[in-house]
C-alpha cells in the first residue's frame, strides 16, 4: 500500500476566485445600473446644481429647503446677511419633462466613471413672484431708517485752516429696487446659494465723486481768493479783508466762479460811511482856550467809492494780497480825530483875527477883513482845504480886473489874499465895507502865510462870541491906484491843475 499511494486532487481555488469577483462585480455594476436609471450620475449639474445621486422626486424635496443668502450692506459699510427661502415664495420646478430627459440621456452604462456634465434648463424653476417681490421688499436695505442715501461730493465753506477743500461723497446704502429685484429673481431661478447686491452694483451711487473734473475747477478758482488778504490802514485802525469775507461773495455756476460786485461795492461803502470825515461835525480848540464844533465846511477824507470799488474788485480777481490805499477825491491831513492836524490857518471870523500854525507852532497872528455883513456877504464858517495857491493871479469883476500877488481858495471862490488897497485891517470895518466874502489880508501876512501852506492845508473859520473888537479902526478909503476892492474875489482863470468842475462829495 505504502509503494501504492495515491496522489490527491488539487481544488482550482484561483478559478473559483476570480469567478466569484466577477459575479460581484457582476451585481454591482448590475446594480449601478440599476441605480443610475431613476438617479442622476456623479458629477451632473443641473442649473449649476449638484444634482449627483439624487432622484427627480428628491430634487423636487430639495427645492423646498433651498435658501438664498443676501449680503447687504449696512450704514456705516459692514456686511449685514439676510436670507429669502425657497417655501416662502413657493418656490417649484415648472415640470419634470426637462428632468426626465436629462436622466434618460445620461449614460447610465458608464456610471462608474466621471460624467463632469453640466445642463442649463429655461425656466424650470418658478416662484411666486408676488410672494417674491413681498421678500425683496422687506429686506433691510428698504427700511427708511436703515438705508441712508448716498451723498455726492462737494466743496466745503470756507475754513480759516484749509479754505476750500472737497468733501468726500458717502456712498450710503440705499437699495435700487428694480436693479435688487432684478438680482435676486436671477438667483433664485438659477437656484445659486448666494447673493451679494454690493457685488451686483444694487445701491445707489452718488453721482458726483471727489475726482470729479468740474468739482476740481472749481476748486481750483475758490482757492484762488481762500487765502488773500487785503489791508487798509485808517490811522491807528486796519481793516483786514480776507478769505472769509470774499468767500461770502462768490457765486458757483456750473464751473464759473463769479465775484460779487454789489458785495465789494457794499464793503467799499461801509468804509467810506465808517473813515470819510467830510461834512462831519468836528470839534477844535481855538487860540482862545475855548473848544467849540463847527459842523460846517467840506474839509475832511472823502473816498471815491466807485472807482476804489472797481479796483478792489480787480485786484481781487487777480488773486493778489497786499497793502491798499483808498481811491479819493480828497485827503485830510490824518485819520483819527481831529483830522486837521497841526497845521492850520485859524480865522476867527467874530474878533476879525487869523492865527497861522505849523506843526504845532505859531507862526504868526493878523487882523483881516472878512464879507461885508451889510451886504449878505459874510464869509461862511467851517473847515476847509486850500484848493490851490497861485502867485499873480487877478481877481475879476464886472467892470473891472485887479491883481493880486498871493491868491489861496479854499471855499469855491472864496480865498485869502493880499489886500494892499486897505490901509486898516480888523475892527468892524467888515460889517459895513468887507468883502465879497474873501478874507482880505496885509500883503506881509498873505505872504507869509502863502509860504508856509500847501493844496489841502485846513483853513478853519469860525464865530466865538465874547472875542468881538473893543474898538473898531477907521478904514482907509481905497488909493487911486487900486480903486474899489472888485465885487468878485476870483481869478480870472483857474490855475491848469485844478478841475473847472469837481465832483460834490456825498452828503454825510
Amino acid at each position: 500500500m505504502g509503494e501504492q499511494k495515491k496522489e490527491k486532487k488539487r481544488f482550482p481555488v484561483l478559478p473559483v476566485i476570480l469567478c466569484g469577483l466577477l459575479l460581484t462585480a457582476s451585481a454591482v455594476y448590475g446594480c449601478g445600473l440599476f441605480h443610475y436609471q431613476s438617479h442622476f450620475l456623479p458629477g451632473t449639474m443641473v442649473d449649476r446644481i449638484d444634482v449627483s445621486g439624487m432622484t427627480i422626486e428628491e430634487m423636487k424635496a430639495q427645492i423646498q429647503d433651498y435658501y438664498l443668502r443676501i449680503t447687504e450692506r449696512k450704514p456705516d459699510g459692514q456686511p449685514l446677511e439676510e436670507e429669502i427661502r425657497g417655501k416662502d415664495i413657493d418656490l417649484s420646478y415648472a415640470s419634470e419633462e426637462p428632468l426626465l430627459e436629462l436622466l434618460k440621456s445620461q449614460n447610465s452604462w458608464a456610471w462608474f466613471l466621471p460624467q463632469d456634465s453640466e445642463h442649463v434648463t429655461e425656466g424650470l424653476v418658478i416662484y411666486n413672484e408676488k410672494k417674491l417681490k413681498d421678500s425683496v421688499g422687506a429686506l433691510k436695505g428698504f427700511e427708511e431708517d436703515f438705508a441712508k442715501a448716498p451723498t455726492d461730493a462737494y466743496i466745503s465753506e470756507y475754513t480759516p485752516e484749509n479754505g476750500f477743500f472737497i468733501v468726500p461723497e458717502t456712498q450710503g446704502n440705499m437699495l435700487d429696487r428694480q436693479k435688487t429685484q432684478e438680482t435676486i429673481e436671477n438667483a433664485v431661478a438659477s437656484l445659486a446659494e448666494q447673493a451679494d447686491l454690493d457685488q451686483a452694483g444694487c445701491y445707489q451711487e452718488p453721482a458726483v465723486t471727489a475726482d470729479n473734473e468740474e468739482l476740481n475747477q472749481v476748486l481750483v478758482s475758490l482757492q484762488k481768493y481762500a487765502g488773500l488778504q487785503i489791508a487798509y490802514t485808517f490811522g491807528e485802525q486796519k481793516e483786514i479783508l480776507d478769505g472769509a469775507t470774499i468767500s461770502e461773495w462768490l457765486h458757483i455756476d456750473g464751473t464759473e466762479v463769479t465775484l460779487d460786485k454789489t458785495q465789494v461795492g457794499s464793503f467799499v461803502a461801509s468804509l467810506r460811511k465808517k473813515y470819510d470825515t467830510i461834512f462831519r461835525p468836528r470839534t477844535f480848540m481855538t487860540s482862545y482856550g475855548r473848544e467849540i464844533t463847527i459842523s460846517d465846511g467840506d474839509y475832511g477824507w472823502w473816498m471815491n467809492s466807485d472807482q476804489e470799488a472797481q479796483e478792489l474788485t480787480e485786484m481781487i480777481e487777480r488773486g493778489e494780497s497786499g497793502e491798499r490805499t483808498p481811491v479819493y477825491y480828497q485827503t485830510a491831513d490824518h485819520y483819527g480825530a481831529p483830522d486837521y492836524g497841526d497845521t492850520y490857518v485859524e480865522i476867527n471870523l467874530t474878533a476879525q483875527h487869523l492865527f497861522l500854525y505849523k506843526d504845532g507852532i505859531q507862526l504868526l497872528e493878523s487882523d483881516f477883513v472878512s464879507g461885508n455883513s451889510a451886504r449878505g456877504y459874510d464869509t461862511p464858517a467851517g473847515v476847509y482845504g486850500i484848493t490851490y495857491k497861485q502867485r499873480n493871479a487877478t481877481l475879476t469883476g464886472e467892470n473891472y480886473q485887479t491883481p493880486v500877488s498871493y491868491w489861496m481858495p479854499f471855499n469855491r471862490n472864496i480865498g485869502m489874499h493880499d489886500a494892499g488897497w486897505r490901509g486898516s485891517f480888523g475892527g468892524d470895518i467888515y460889517k459895513t465895507n468887507g468883502s465879497h466874502g474873501c478874507i482880505n489880508l496885509p500883503p506881509s501876512v498873505a505872504r507869509e502865510i502863502y509860504e508856509n501852506i500847501e493844496k489841502g492845508t485846513p483853513v478853519i473859520c469860525y464865530h466865538l462870541p465874547g472875542t468881538e473888537p473893543v474898538v473898531a479902526l477907521p478904514e482907509v478909503p481905497p488909493t487911486e491906484e487900486t480903486g474899489q476892492e472888485p465885487p468878485a474875489d476870483v481869478p480870472a482863470e483857474p490855475p491848469a491843475q485844478v478841475p473847472a468842475e469837481e465832483p460834490l462829495p456825498p452828503e454825510g
